[in-house]
């Protein structure tokens, strides 16, 4: 029996696990950033699973935090995503190949082109985690003293989406006849020059690319703020979403597909997928275990300076042992800023406790047997706090088997998860339309 509702999984990957200490697990694999031959079997292993997609995170510096927690983090130094995932391209048919890329560093001309190019080399599955930049580390790496405003960041991607999607859409998707006895190779009045002039950019086109094969690489965001429902409302996707729990997941969803309506987007062509830290054992107890040992393998130095991050407050001079103080606002990540503050209200965290959980992970989090798991999900899916999950590995390669092998069969014996791939395309495969060209549009 197969549910009207089904699941999206994408497997968000950093490009291995986003906990701290993932490395240290034992019958790990701690230099697996930068181990193709690794990161080869992983797309390879959500392949057999049927995932969506490869969801690769990406920073444009490293973390910054003091050194003495900085040299025990593995989170942030990686291969490029669009070096990385054009060689996994190579080595997959139908997994989805999601990249980070930054719309307050990076030219929007330059990521048009390479999502385009990541698109054609893949068949059709590349999709684009559009980013803000929080890290002001990253504005020194580009010739920039001062981090741009959080709202003014809003506003730059906003535009940015519209250059790139238009530049995107420089060719017909007939332009290129190559007509070998004629000698001409593609037609000129299937060719636009976007020509813009912004408040933050000036492109003028047309993209040297062809359309890519999905029309535009699939759209998607994480932010959480405001600003950044709007925006995804507007114009993301798949949305990348941090809810902690049921009631949360069901109020941003409510909230951002209510956004939709009033935008005239049908509901269908965004999909919401929390982040889901998934552990599992053949019991709970052993899944708890689990969890018991790889959080404490996080020192306290890598966990309090994970704090000051998602604060944008240094943490450091906090008594441990006492609850967080007032914290005032900065620049950083707002909606990240909340839910920490909401986690140590909620559950009257100490300091020490609440770094000893980001340093780890705090999100949501699915710790148990495979078919509590399933259990989670269900209820999720089924009382729309989700579309799916973007679910985060606790280490690897053993936490990534442990769900291809157990748990996914467990989703598709309830019919919540496909046995197949619907099409080539990640479009096919998320139930996402293609995008007509704004510009070449089809008459009957």
């Amino acid at each position: 029996m197969t549910s009207e509702r089904q699941l999206r999984l994408g497997a968000f990957m950093r490009p291995a696990s986003i906990h701290t200490a993932a490395w240290r697990y034992p019958g790990g694999t701690p230099n697996a950033n930068f181990d193709l031959k690794a990161l080869t079997g992983y797309a390879q292993k959500l392949e057999q699973g049927k995932f969506d997609a490869f969801f690769m995170a990406d920073h444009l510096a490293v973390l910054n935090m003091p050194m003495e927690a900085l040299k025990r983090s593995a989170t942030s130094t990686s291969f490029d995503p669009l070096t990385l995932l054009p060689a996994l391209a190579m080595v997959t048919e139908h997994l989805g190949l999601i990249a980070t890329a930054s719309t307050t560093f990076e030219p929007a001309y330059t990521i048009a082109r390479r999502f385009a190019s990541l698109d054609h080399i893949s068949g059709g599955r590349a999709a684009w985690n559009l980013v803000t930049t929080s890290n002001p580390d990253a504005a020194l790496n580009f010739g920039m003293q001062d981090h741009m405003e959080h709202g003014e960041r809003y506003r730059r991607a906003r535009e940015f989406v519209d250059v790139v999607t238009g530049l995107w859409d420089s060719w017909a998707d007939d332009a290129f006849i190559r007509d070998v006895d004629s000698g001409v190779f593609f037609d000129p009045d299937k060719l636009h020059v976007l020509d813009h002039n912004g408040e933050f950019l000036s492109v003028r086109g047309p993209l040297n690319i062809a359309r890519p094969p999905q029309g535009w690489p699939v759209i998607v965001q994480a932010g959480a703020s405001d600003a950044g429902r709007q925006l995804a409302a507007e114009t993301a996707e798949v949305i990348f979403a941090a809810q902690p729990n049921l009631a949360d997941g069901q109020a941003f969803y409510a909230d951002v597909k209510g956004r939709m309506d009033q935008l005239g987007r049908a509901r269908a062509h965004l999909k919401i997928l929390p982040g889901a830290f998934v552990v599992v054992g053949e019991t709970a107890a052993e899944a708890k275990e689990k969890r018991a040992l790889l959080d404490s393998l996080v020192h306290y130095d890598s966990a309090i300076a994970s704090l000051s991050i998602a604060l944008g407050h240094d943490a450091s001079g906090f008594d441990p042992d006492g609850p967080l103080p007032a914290i005032p606002e900065s620049n950083a990540s707002k909606s990240g800023r909340e839910r920490v503050l909401a986690l140590a209200e909620r559950e009257n965290l100490t300091v020490r406790q609440l770094a000893g959980r980001l340093g780890g992970y705090s999100g949501l989090a699915m710790v148990g047997t495979p078919s509590m798991i399933a259990d989670q999900m269900q209820e999720w899916l089924l009382t729309d706090a989700c579309d799916g999950f973007n679910v985060m590995f606790p280490y690897l390669p053993a936490g990534l088997d442990d769900f291809v092998d157990q748990v996914v069969p467990e989703l598709q014996r309830r019919g919540l998860f496909r046995r197949k791939y619907e099409g080539m395309t990640l479009r096919e495969n998320l139930g996402l339309p293609r995008p007509e060209n704004q510009f070449f549009p089809v008459t009957d």
